[in-house]
């Protein structure tokens, strides 16, 4: 089966369902491997290709421009702003003066004259929304960016978010991107309903839980040479004691070999299947990490299939607020 694509929430923008995430671009993967993951994403039909300006200090940003290069057309470019990009007052934050300047400066590393999708990485206390949601609309006015996105946002931050904009009549968020995982379902208590209701498109990161749905970890052995957690031993530590998550780890890598796909793939497809979601975004150092994750559209879902992963991912399941509490 061939990528599925799909609108991001209410808007016209269609993304591949399973995206591209690059935070290891320029750290843990080189130029060259992240040249072959690059390559390899287009060729199997991914277009969402998520980024940050703060992302290995600007460097993944900068290899992906100088590697796509004529290709830049055939990619969705999205990237985020908002972080601390540096020691001044100023250089972080939402503001007019700090999202103006991290978008010349993304555009500049992507070498790119627009942005498909700008993302305001996490909701800033400290400067009137107002300011923010004028700043984006200015920016999709300019042509600089196409369409806007939050990222990191509660239920109540995007839903404040867009009430400014249909007041003020600005551009309106057309997606927020939270963690969202079998080992992280708290999205589905608020900020999901607060979507299906605005129309705002989902895009997951950390979908695989750092690599715990990877099926590479496992109670009592040694982690893989080169992984998260023998790079990171805290990580690694931690993960060990966390019982809950390695049981779901192996329940999940059960039922992937029951069904002839690797956990990975079922750990996407599960995503791909939850009302919202328009693409969940992987992250990749290696080229067959790429097929791996692209053929999650391939998975036999069933009913039965939702069941299970439903009874495995329940202890991360956060309690809906409905009317039968009021």
């Amino acid at each position: 089966m061939a990528m599925e694509y799909r609108r991001l929430g209410a808007s016209g923008l269609k993304v591949s369902v399973v995206g591209l995430g690059t935070n290891a671009f320029g750290s843990r993967a080189s130029e060259d491997a992240t040249r072959e993951v690059l390559a390899e994403a287009m060729d199997q039909g991914i277009t969402l290709i998520d980024t940050a300006d703060v992302y290995s200090g600007g460097r993944s940003e900068t290899l992906i421009g100088q590697i796509l290069g004529s290709r830049r057309h055939e990619v969705l470019l999205a990237t985020k702003g908002g972080l601390p990009a540096g020691q001044g007052p100023n250089d972080r934050g939402t503001g007019r003066l700090h999202l103006m300047a991290q978008v010349d400066q993304s555009l500049r590393r992507l070498k790119t004259d627009y942005i498909d999708l700008y993302q305001v990485h996490t909701f800033d206390a400290a400067t009137p929304l107002e300011e923010t949601l004028r700043t984006l609309d200015d920016l999709v006015r300019s042509g600089k960016v196409r369409y806007v996105g939050a990222s990191n946002y509660r239920a109540w931050e995007l839903m404040k978010a867009q009430g400014v904009a249909e007041r003020e009549k600005l551009t309106r968020f057309i997606s927020v991107q939270p963690s969202y995982s079998l080992a992280d379902r708290v999205p589905e208590a608020e900020l999901i309903p607060c979507c299906l209701d605005q129309g705002v498109g989902l895009i997951a990161y950390f979908p695989l839980a750092g690599g715990v749905l990877t099926g590479k970890y496992r109670v009592g052995e040694a982690p893989p040479p080169g992984s998260r957690a023998a790079t990171t031993p805290r990580f690694g530590e931690r993960l060990q004691k966390d019982r809950a998550r390695m049981d779901l780890a192996a329940g999940l890598t059960a039922l992937a070999q029951e069904l002839s796909v690797t956990p990975s793939q079922l750990a996407l497809a599960w995503l791909i299947h939850q009302p919202v979601v328009g693409s969940a975004i992987a992250g990749a150092t290696r080229a067959e990490q790429v097929r791996d994750n692209a053929a999650a559209v391939n998975v036999p879902w069933t009913d039965e299939v939702t069941r299970r992963l439903s009874e495995l991912s329940a202890p991360f399941l956060v309690e809906r607020f409905s009317e039968a509490r009021l």
